[in-house]
């Protein structure tokens, strides 16, 4: 049981991970430091999003509409967050202990 632990947590450090690389990208597309017309940097974008999108779109139908302010990768933050703690607080039970 130990090893799915480790997965789970693995798995939500990894999505951390995507949605920091794909924030920092939409950042530096928004300040034209990166163009998309670059095949390299469209199909990292690209994939990238096709990852994040079905996580964040449930989440955007939830929220209000905020222009153009997006909520939901916050929301998705807070919810890894929270996930993480759960799996340290219940450690016990996956190691036997």
């Amino acid at each position: 049981m130990g090893t799915l632990h480790y997965a789970l947590m693995t798995i939500l450090n990894l999505l951390w991970f995507i949605m920091i690389v794909h924030i920092i990208m939409s950042w530096l597309i928004n300040f034209q430091v990166l163009n998309l017309r670059q095949p390299l940097v469209a199909s990292i974008w690209d994939g990238l999003s096709r990852l994040l999108e079905p996580i964040y779109r449930p989440i955007r139908n939830m929220l209000p509409n905020t222009g153009g302010l997006d909520l939901a990768p916050l929301v998705v933050f807070v919810i890894i967050l929270i996930l993480q703690q759960a799996l340290a607080n219940n450690a016990g039970f996956f190691y036997g202990m």
